[in-house]
């Protein structure tokens, strides 16, 4: 049998349930992935974590991205055991892709799932990556592992592609079926095969890049482009500030222009956004170009936690509040709204630099994970309900449980010496005219 005919009968085969697909890290991307293909076919779901493998068998999702119920009702074959990826003939790798304490690419995870995938790879398979890479990552560094660990050659006995995960964590709107998911192959065969395999659950379409660069290249710009765009936001609000302007109102006001894009200032954080710059940026220097828009966008991103405490001080001065012993609260921990993720959150920057001030900040958040964030960052959340007698609140996160509250629970939290109580709104959710109308001294981006 040809290499030609057994590519060609592949995607008949997982159609037909005699192939499975395997999906290679189970996080916010993978899992999802995971749980749509396996409606259609046999899907082989691999983590490293036994622990995550064993919530998901017992029913439970961890990162709420299609809850509990789905999980205990889906065919999907959790598994912690790498040999179990042998029975698969197309693999999704979907881990994750950090960066390290200098900021450039944390290729660890992707290196780790090439090579326990290498060790359980067959001839005439295809392998997919949807992690976000720099261009190149896929077939120069990937690619080398696979056949390695395998003994086999890329374009004889197997062959890779690569599609951008689009997966927005926390996100019920734009899903996995209804985002236009861009795939790519290393040749025609292989491209073809991978676009008939995601059209099996992207309802959406999907779109062939012209090459695995051009798709590795077009994920990577999509989150730059964002945090280029927040970073002038976060820049105006510096700017409005010094000027006594409220920069919401200057933008509300110019969102009723038709072409006028509305983005907002805030936090980047996250593992896309705040990390996905560094990959590009790192990239461009090994080929002699040091970055100037991307790069000035990631260090206003990176100082808005900075930025948030020395404004929190400043007011917490002009209420006449002493700075060393004053007690702050802080609301959310998660890296975005109504989503358990705390990978990279920014939330910790406001953390740390409050403790420069010799303010140890109590902190709550109803969605966030009080083991991870304790593992993870020495931080232990706290139940709203333990929320007293502060001189300070810091809202961070825009939970929707955080936007629903009202005047009276809010001014309960405060110190009832306190002439002004100050509140720093950092997404600017809560009532700016209702709270300065009621001896608050309020705050925001």
């Amino acid at each position: 049998m040809t290499t030609q005919i057994l590519y060609k009968d592949l995607y008949k085969s997982i159609l037909t349930k005699e192939a499975s697909i395997s999906l290679i890290g189970l996080g916010y991307v993978g899992m999802p992935i995971a749980v749509a293909f396996a409606k259609k076919v046999n899907v082989i779901g691999f983590d490293i974590s036994n622990e995550k493998i064993n919530l998901y068998k017992n029913g439970i999702d961890p990162t709420k991205e299609v809850g509990n119920e789905i999980i205990k009702n889906t065919s999907v074959n959790f598994t912690s055991n790498s040999d179990d990826l042998q029975k698969a003939k197309f693999h999704i790798v979907a881990v994750p892709t950090p960066v390290n304490e200098d900021h450039t690419p944390d290729l660890t995870p992707i290196i780790s799932a090439s090579r326990t995938l290498g060790k359980n790879l067959k001839k005439g398979t295809i392998v997919v990556y949807e992690s976000t890479v720099y261009p190149g990552v896929t077939e120069e560094v990937c690619v080398p592992i696979l056949e390695e660990e395998s003994g086999l050659k890329c374009g004889v006995d197997f062959k890779v592609g690569y599609s951008p995960e689009r997966i927005n964590p926390g996100d019920t709107l734009h899903r996995l079926e209804n985002i236009v998911k861009v795939v790519s192959g290393m040749d025609s065969e292989s491209l073809d095969t991978i676009a008939k395999i995601y059209e099996l659950v992207v309802d959406a379409g999907v779109y062939k890049a012209s090459s695995i660069k051009v798709a590795e290249a077009a994920k990577v710009i999509e989150n730059s482009q964002r945090d280029i765009n927040i970073a002038f936001m976060n820049e105006l609000s510096i700017i409005f500030n010094k000027m006594n302007i409220d920069t919401k109102a200057v933008l509300e006001a110019a969102g009723t222009k038709w072409n006028f894009i509305n983005f907002s200032p805030g936090l980047v954080g996250g593992h896309c956004i705040g990390v996905d710059p560094y990959y590009l940026t790192y990239k461009a220097e090994q080929l002699g170009y040091r970055s100037q828009i991307i790069l000035s966008g990631r260090r206003i991103n990176d100082d808005m936690g900075k930025y948030v405490v020395e404004n929190t001080i400043k007011n917490l001065i002009k209420a006449d509040i002493p700075v060393k012993s004053a007690k702050v609260a802080i609301l959310g921990f998660t890296f975005k709204e109504d989503c358990p993720d705390i990978r990279n959150t920014k939330v910790i920057d406001i953390v740390n630099e409050l403790k420069e001030y010799g303010i140890f900040p109590k902190i709550s958040d109803p969605i966030a994970d009080k083991i991870e964030a304790k593992d993870e960052y020495n931080v232990v959340i706290d139940e709203i309900d333990n929320i007293k007698d502060v001189d300070a609140v810091i809202l961070a996160v825009s939970h929707n449980e955080f936007k629903s509250l009202n005047l009276d629970q809010i001014s309960n939290w405060f110190n009832k010496n306190n002439k002004l109580k100050v509140i720093v709104d950092i997404k600017g959710v809560l009532n700016k005219n209702d709270l300065e109308n009621n001896n608050f001294s309020y705050w925001r981006l």
